[in-house]
């Protein structure tokens, strides 16, 4: 499913609907994929993936799922019929195959959150893990491809390692992207829109660089003509 859909996502980082909305209303025709994560999603924006869809807007519901399978399956059916294009999942197996299993029969593409980039080698040491980021992103993106996901979500530190192991089998998806100069944030792993994608990533999240911006659409505008630049 490489480069199928627009490859800008912007993160609507709103606590409400209406102020997502209002987002979405100055990029205008500068985007057409959002991403509705836990704070919009737990502040009444759940309604939003069908308000958006059929306005014809692709959207990316992260909630990052990770329960028992039974629950994580019954919830990613539900999701389906909310119309979202995308689904996140935490990459553990159970939950990935369980996912695979509620989306089963309909649109909905699920994506394996595999490390987040907050987190570095020290993050996962301090967790409980053996292995460090590129190496457990390499192990997830392996497991996703076994049991049949559809992409990855991951940074842009191990696009190439990752589309190396797995070629056009899985969507990658990427956050923590910053233009050139931009603030990282708490971030700890990011990359540019242009080195994401000569990376390999499909589809870039980005969000305060736009919605921050004086004119978010103008923002919108810029990475994505850096992204296809770098196509």
């Amino acid at each position: 499913m490489r480069r199928d859909a627009p490859e800008l996502i912007v993160a609507l980082d709103a606590a409400t609907p209406k102020e997502a909305l209002r987002l979405v209303e100055e990029i205008g025709d500068a985007a057409s994929f959002y991403k509705i994560g836990m704070e919009l999603a737990y502040g009444g924006g759940l309604p939003l993936v069908g308000e958006l869809a059929r306005a014809g807007k692709h959207v990316f519901l992260d909630l990052k799922l990770h329960d028992i399978p039974n629950t994580v399956e019954k919830a990613t059916a539900n999701v389906a019929r909310l119309g979202a294009t995308f689904l996140t999942v935490h990459a553990y197996p159970q939950t990935m195959a369980a996912a695979r299993r509620g989306a089963a029969g309909s649109p909905l593409k699920v994506l394996g959150v595999t490390v987040m980039t907050s987190f570095d080698d020290a993050d996962l040491a301090e967790a409980g893990y053996g292995l460090g980021v590129e190496a457990l992103v390499l192990r997830r993106a392996r497991q996703a491809r076994g049991i049949g996901i559809d992409g990855l979500v991951l940074s842009g530190r191990e696009l190439a390692a990752v589309r190396e192991e797995v070629g056009d089998a899985l969507a990658l998806v990427t956050p923590g992207v910053r233009p050139a100069g931009a603030e990282v944030g708490d971030q700890k792993r990011v990359m540019t829109p242009g080195d994401a994608i000569r990376a390999g990533a499909d589809h870039l999240v980005v969000g305060r660089p736009i919605i921050a911006a004086p004119s978010p659409r103008e923002a919108a505008r810029a990475i994505a003509a850096e992204i296809k630049a770098a196509r």
